[in-house]
């Protein structure tokens, strides 16, 4: 059986692993599925279809699985879909899909998630992200693994970032951040590159070279996306190790629907 606390409120049709560990005075309903090694702190909420993985650490007061909050939304039964080993910390809220979108809100693995978190319908987030205090996603924006926001930055719905960005502190964002890039403002502007993130995630030297240089072409040299985006391509054969890291760039350009901070 589950260690469960005696004040919780777990209804018998929820699938728990037997060894989550649930606490005071939370309450879960028929359509939750938690795996295994996941602790689930007291006075929490978590509703609606939500599959949790393994060894997440939930604390608490955190409202999980909540309906969207889209007036469109007629109760469909849409998802929360959260991975493995994700610290969720005190008064976090992330809601479900709706019908509209993929019906599906996605949270990958490792991420870290700071106090009074918001995660919006239909969002993505990949791996390994930090999203520090406050950080505000609307619904439908997608989160590239290794993303780092700052404290209180709000995003706007449909939003991209790519691997590696950053954002600063109290960032407004109203258009996608590409791969690599630090963006910072209200309304966020494009700033410079994340390379001590690069450093720390062990990217060589002339990997990191090239990602300057696909930021010189996107923001330092005057040129059009098209022109930026040629010139990137270009980049692909001068360093065997970073076509990866360029493929990544030219994809998140081609992907892009609300144009990238400038």
């Amino acid at each position: 059986m589950a260690q469960i606390h005696p004040t919780a409120l777990v209804d018998p049709k929820a699938q728990l692993d037997e060894s989550v560990t649930v606490g005071a005075y939370t309450l879960i309903g028929p359509d939750v599925q938690i795996a295994a090694g996941t602790t689930v702190g007291p006075h929490c909420v978590i509703e609606g279809h939500t599959r949790i993985g393994r060894d997440n650490r939930i604390f608490q007061f955190g409202s999980i699985g909540a309906a969207p909050q889209d007036k469109k939304y007629a109760g469909e039964p849409t998802e929360l879909v959260i991975g493995d080993r994700n610290t969720i910390r005190e008064f976090c809220t992330f809601n479900r899909g709706t019908a509209q979108d993929g019906g599906v809100t996605r949270i990958g693995d490792d991420n870290w998630l700071m106090a009074y978190v918001h995660i919006a319908h239909d969002c993505i987030v990949g791996n390994k992200t930090i999203f520090a205090n406050n950080a505000q996603l609307a619904g439908h924006v997608e989160v590239g693994d290794w993303v780092i926001f700052g404290g209180f930055t709000v995003v706007h719905q449909f939003v991209k970032f790519g691997a590696h960005c950053m954002t600063s502190m109290g960032s407004i964002v109203f258009q996608d951040v590409p791969p690599f890039v630090m963006a910072s403002g209200n309304t966020a502007q494009a700033t410079g590159l994340n390379s001590e993130g690069l450093k720390r995630r062990g990217f060589a030297p002339e990997r990191i070279s090239v990602v300057k240089q696909m930021y010189r072409s996107l923001y330092r040299k005057g040129l059009t996306l098209d022109q930026a985006k040629a010139e990137i391509a270009a980049q692909r054969e001068a360093v065997p190790e970073a076509v990866g890291d360029v493929d990544l760039m030219l994809d998140f350009l081609t992907a892009s629907t609300r144009g990238i901070v400038r």
